[in-house]
């Protein structure tokens, strides 16, 4: 039996126009949008008009024209060349540097701490588990300016230089920071670098033609030759070709303090230890319940193929975990890199410190608050959309 469908039926029904009556939803719509757009516009405007009614009054400059002036401000630690005498934009940048420093070294090891106290968690030995438990719910639930205060404390209760720890030959720890053994950089060194830099770049473009090719026709291609030639032998003849330096610079006691050697002072280790065993305590949880989301059967379809438990974990769990793992991380790294502004509690000369220091030396205090925004704004923005990337690359593609 056949049926026939109404032609009338396939056809799109009419647009209805609005009608200029409250009794029409999409004319309340637009009513309600142009009020609440105008009420903010109004705000803002008011709020705009205020400000510069009142720095008016009180006769205070502004513009970001104070950034070329002598900044006079001293400065412990920097990652460029800093004097007191360079300017408030010099001084800014090297704010901002070190609280990089803190946010990439710190999203590094916390991610690696977690991701190892999160597994502990789900050990089959008793012990590992208990306290890995205990480490998680300890470090959750105290206050981070609190163990960022007592980190401090313990370092500077340490003993002076002439007594420091030395575990390790070329490694001393005292109440002055850490000291470690470090190369005597030279120009070489950063253009080795810079050729490895470009040689992962260019590893990665190579490994995504063999995938597609491999795809193509299901012959494997090996990697390892490319990733020799673009991370070792390029690199090691730019540093040959360049004089190949190699001098180790061991730290020294030399009267009443070390010479020589990387240094890291008691506020940055100190910041950064409290960061990261703190985030990484929040990161061991997300870890733990990303291989718990994982089925069951994933484990027992691997065990039996006689694969070892690490490598299940490492080869099927871990890759599938990670879709599940990667949101929620996003925000740790995002809170450890807002945390960082904590670093004015123990001393350490962040992009807030020397910003709070600039508008109390100019009293540029909205356009000093405007640039410490600017950068953790931008920041946190750099951070989630790349990770917002890689969850999108390891995300399932439904057909």
């Amino acid at each position: 039996m056949s049926s026939t469908i109404d032609p009338r039926l396939l056809r799109t029904p009419p647009k209805k126009g609005i009608r200029f009556s409250w009794a029409d939803e999409r004319f309340r719509a637009i009513i309600w949008q142009v009020i609440i757009v105008g009420f903010v516009v109004s705000v803002v405007w008011w709020l705009v008009r205020n400000t510069q009614h009142n720095l008016e009054v009180r006769r205070i400059a502004t513009g970001f024209g104070f950034l070329t002036r002598e900044a006079g401000l001293p400065i412990a630690e920097s990652l460029i060349e800093y004097t007191p005498q360079d300017t408030y934009r010099t001084a800014l940048i090297v704010g901002i540097l070190n609280t990089l420093k803190v946010a990439v070294v710190g999203i590094v090891l916390a991610t690696i701490l977690g991701t190892i106290m999160g597994i502990a968690r789900l050990s089959k030995n008793w012990l590992v588990a208990k306290l890995a438990g205990v480490y998680v719910e300890v470090i959750r639930d105290l206050p981070l300016l609190l163990q960022l205060l007592f980190w401090y404390t313990i370092l500077q209760s340490l003993p002076g230089p002439r007594q420091a720890m030395n575990p390790v030959q070329g490694v001393f720890l005292s109440n002055r920071g850490l000291k470690l053994p470090w190369i005597d950089w030279q120009p070489a060194h950063s253009a080795a670098a810079w050729i490895f830099v470009a040689g992962c770049i260019a590893l990665w473009a190579v490994r995504r033609v063999l995938r597609q090719r491999q795809f193509a026709d299901g012959q494997p291609r090996s990697l390892w030759p490319w990733a020799l030639g673009f991370l070792v032998v390029a690199p090691a003849a730019v540093w040959s070709l360049m004089g190949a330096p190699w001098v180790v610079d061991w730290p020294a006691l030399r009267g009443f303090n070390f010479v020589g050697g990387l240094n890291v002072s008691p506020e940055y280790f100190a910041l950064l230890i409290g960061l990261v065993t703190y985030t990484a305590g929040f990161i061991a949880e997300i870890v733990r319940a990303g291989i718990l989301a994982v089925h069951t059967g994933q484990w027992e379809a691997a065990q039996a193929l006689g694969l070892r438990r690490p490598l299940v974990l490492k080869l099927i769990v871990l890759p599938q975990a990670l879709r599940v793992i990667i949101p929620p991380m996003t925000s740790q790294f995002l809170n450890l890199t807002k945390n960082s502004s904590l670093a004015v509690a123990i001393g350490f000369q962040d992009i807030v410190s020397i910003a709070n220091t600039t508008l109390n030396q100019t009293g540029q205090a909205i356009e000093g608050i405007a640039i410490i925004m600017a950068v953790y704004l931008t920041i946190s923005l750099s951070i989630s959309l790349f990770m917002n990337w890689y969850n999108t690359k390891i995300a399932l593609v439904e057909r």
